[in-house]
């Protein structure tokens, strides 16, 4: 992992991806580069957001973190994840079985990397800034030490 690896900006990365699949339907982020201080995701999109999107999506995700869901592994034949999921980002080299994370039952996704073991652990979430260009959005975001100032952060 690398140096400014951070568990907790990695599960929120996760419950952002999957925030941004039930608001919008355009899928999960296809890049993303994630630190402890600050991080970011890119999706293909036809716009920057909105205020009032910016939001929403910073509610829900700090929703999500405040029901203390359980974060687990769980692996899975690759027969089995190819037909449930994308299993295009993941080495090559991950074998016979996919690693996949579930987040309560909000999320679950294909993921090689470091999680917390309960979303109370991430703190508070909070989107730096939004641009868009050529068709990309980027969304910058950022953690706090804990959940109960996601409201301070707002």
């Amino acid at each position: 992992m690398a140096k400014d690896y951070d568990p907790r900006m990695h599960s929120a990365e996760h419950i952002l991806n999957q925030t941004m699949v039930r608001m919008f339907a355009r899928g999960r982020s296809f890049s993303n580069h994630l630190e402890r201080k600050k991080s970011k995701c890119d999706y293909h999109f036809d716009r920057d957001l909105t205020p009032a999107e910016v939001h929403e999506i910073e509610a829900r995700v700090n929703q999500i973190i405040q029901t203390n869901a359980v974060v687990r592994a769980e692996f899975v034949p690759r027969e089995k994840a190819t037909q449930e999921f994308d299993l295009s980002r993941l080495p090559d080299q991950t074998g016979d079985t996919v690693r996949v994370i579930t987040i309560g039952d909000y999320d679950a996704c294909p993921c090689i990397g470091e999680h917390v073991a309960t979303t109370t652990e991430i703190g508070g979430f909070r989107i730096n800034s939004t641009s868009w260009e050529n068709g990309v959005l980027r969304i910058r975001f950022k953690l706090s030490d804990d959940a109960a100032s996601s409201s301070k952060m707002a």
